[in-house]
Parts: structure tokens; C-alpha cells; sequence
């Protein structure tokens, strides 16, 4: 019994069987154009999900939100790309989570499996039909200065001040 028991101990705390590290947090993209924050999710919230939380370009050419109009459903491409989902539900597995991404980019989802390099870095590997693959390193930011993922708010318009008065001249002195 103790050899059973030591042995399941040395089991669960060996390497192997080290649950992955949490992903928590907002991550700029290797490219540096935007920012998802992951949180943990599902069930007991043992899975990690990601939105959209900035975007270096908020805006296309004409000024609108950008959204995503490379989706191949057409009633989704009116949704905002500020506040989009592109991981959902990954599931632990070995040092990292695993499942899949949305590439808004192409309209596409790809396999995708992520695991924390350290504190600040996040190893991201995205593949296509398990053969294609390609990874890139996330970066930690803070959370604050996020974009907001509704519409823009209106800010009203500050009142003019008044002009102030032109100070008084003196008098001119008379000519002799």
C-alpha cells in the first residue's frame, strides 16, 4: 500500500504530469498588431479562451471599426474585430493548451497549441492540416489602455471660452 501510493505521489508531482502554466493575461502578437487577452474558461475553468483587446489599426481606410470581413459566413462580417473571439475552449494538454485559432486575417481556423515560455512570452504554434506549421512568440503587456470593444463614444464638444477683451490703451497725448 505505501509503495502504491508512494509511487502515484511521484507520478503527479514528476515533470510529465505538470499541469500547464496559466495563460492569464494580455499578450501582444509577435507582429505587434494586436492584443488578446486569454482567460482561463469551460468547465471548473480548466481551458483557456482569447479576444481581440487592441488593434495598433482600429480603423479602416474610411474611418469605420474594422470587422471581420473575411469571414466565410456573410452575417459575420459585420463583427467588430475589437472584442472577437479567437481562441475558444483550448484544452490543457502536456505544457500548454491545445485546440483551435481564428485567423480573421483569412476567415480561417487553424490547430493551434500554446504554451508559456516564461513569465513575459507565450509560444504560439498555429498549424494547417497538421503539416504546415508555423509559431511566433507573444510578449506580456499590461492590461491597462485596452480599447474598448464597443462602439465609440461621442465625446460632446467643449463650449468656446469667450474671447477675452483687448486691454485698454491709454490716451494718446496731445500734439504741441
Amino acid at each position: 500500500m505505501r509503495i502504491a501510493l508512494g509511487l502515484a505521489a511521484l507520478l503527479v508531482s514528476s515533470p510529465a504530469f505538470a499541469a500547464p502554466k496559466d495563460l492569464s493575461g494580455t499578450w501582444l502578437t509577435g507582429d505587434g498588431r494586436a492584443k488578446i487577452r486569454i482567460d482561463r474558461c469551460g468547465p471548473s475553468g480548466s481551458n483557456a479562451c482569447g479576444k481581440v483587446v487592441w488593434l495598433k489599426s482600429p480603423t479602416d481606410d474610411g474611418g469605420a471599426p474594422r470587422t471581420d470581413v473575411k469571414n466565410p459566413d456573410p452575417k459575420k462580417r459585420v463583427r467588430p474585430i475589437i472584442g472577437l473571439t479567437l481562441l475558444d475552449n483550448l484544452k490543457p494538454e502536456d505544457a500548454g493548451f491545445a485546440g483551435e485559432i481564428y485567423n480573421a486575417d483569412e476567415g480561417k481556423i487553424y490547430q493551434v497549441s500554446l504554451e508559456r515560455e516564461s513569465e513575459a512570452e507565450l509560444n504560439v504554434q498555429g498549424c494547417m492540416l497538421k503539416v504546415l506549421c508555423g509559431s511566433q512568440t507573444w510578449t506580456r503587456v499590461p492590461d491597462v489602455n485596452q480599447q474598448a470593444a464597443a462602439a465609440p463614444v461621442e465625446v460632446p464638444a467643449k463650449p468656446a471660452k469667450p474671447a477675452k477683451p483687448a486691454p485698454a490703451k491709454a490716451p494718446a497725448a496731445p500734439a504741441e
